[in-house]
C-alpha cells in the first residue's frame, strides 16, 4: 500500500530556499582557492624537503577532489603530495568537511612503516601538544572526531602512544581546524597548512 510522503513545514522552507544554495556556490569557490593556496605554499615547501617516500611520489601536480556525502555532508580536499597503491599510501589531506571542520591528515602505509613510527618517537617532544592526533580506528578513511578514535599526542601519555604504534597496520596523524579559528577569517589557513605539514613531515623524513 503507498503511504503519502509529507513535508514538515522546516522542509518545505528549505526546500523553497534558492539564498543558501547560491551561498553554498560561493563558499565551495572559496574553499577550492584556498586549497589551491595551500597547493602553492606546499609545492614551495617539498622544494627544499627530502621525504622517505615511495618511488614516484607526486610532488608536482596532487589531486583536488570534492564530493557531497561524507557522512550525508558535502566536502572537499587536496593530497598533495600523494601516493596510492594497494601497499602503499603516502599523502598529506587537507580536507574541508562540510558541518564539521578542517582536517590536515599524513596518511601513511607500506614498506617504510617502521621507520615512520621510530621517526614520530625519536621527535616525540617536538610533536608532543601541538594538536595532532592518531587515528585509531581499524580503517584509513575515517574523519569522525571522536574520543575513541583519536589518541592525542601529548607529553603526559607517551607510553599509550607507544602502545598504539606498536599495534598500527598504517600510521595517520590528525590536525583539526574548527571553523571558529581564527585563521578562517584572518585568511590564514594556507599557513596553517603549511605549519602542519612542518610538524608531520618529521615523521616522514628520511
Amino acid at each position: 500500500m503507498d503511504k503519502s510522503i509529507l513535508f514538515t513545514p522546516g522542509e518545505r522552507n528549505l526546500i523553497q530556499d534558492t539564498h543558501f544554495f547560491k551561498t553554498k556556490a560561493v563558499i565551495t569557490k572559496k574553499v577550492k582557492q584556498m586549497l589551491e593556496q595551500i597547493h602553492a605554499a606546499l609545492r614551495e615547501e617539498l622544494a627544499h624537503t627530502t621525504l622517505l617516500a615511495p618511488e614516484g611520489v607526486d610532488i608536482e601536480v596532487g589531486q583536488f577532489v570534492k564530493g557531497e556525502h561524507l557522512h550525508d555532508f558535502p566536502y572537499q580536499y587536496l593530497d598533495f603530495p600523494k601516493y596510492f597503491s594497494q601497499e602503499e599510501k603516502f599523502t598529506f589531506r587537507s580536507l574541508f568537511w562540510w558541518g564539521h571542520y578542517l582536517v590536515f591528515a599524513l596518511i601513511l602505509e607500506g614498506r617504510y612503516l617502521d621507520q615512520y613510527k621510530r621517526n614520530l618517537l625519536k621527535s616525540y617532544d617536538q610533536l608532543a601538544d601541538q594538536g595532532l592526533h592518531i587515528l585509531m580506528a581499524p580503517t584509513l578513511w575515517e574523519w569522525e572526531k571522536r574520543p575513541e578514535l583519536l589518541l592525542e599526542i601529548r607529553k603526559d601519555n607517551r607510553e599509550a602512544v607507544e602502545a598504539a604504534l606498536a599495534t598500527r597496520p598504517f600510521l595517520k596523524i590528525h590536525r583539526l581546524i574548527d571553523f571558529e579559528n581564527p585563521a578562517f577569517e584572518k585568511g590564514e589557513i594556507a599557513g596553517e597548512g603549511v605549519r602542519t605539514f612542518r610538524f608531520m613531515k618529521i615523521i616522514a623524513a628520511r
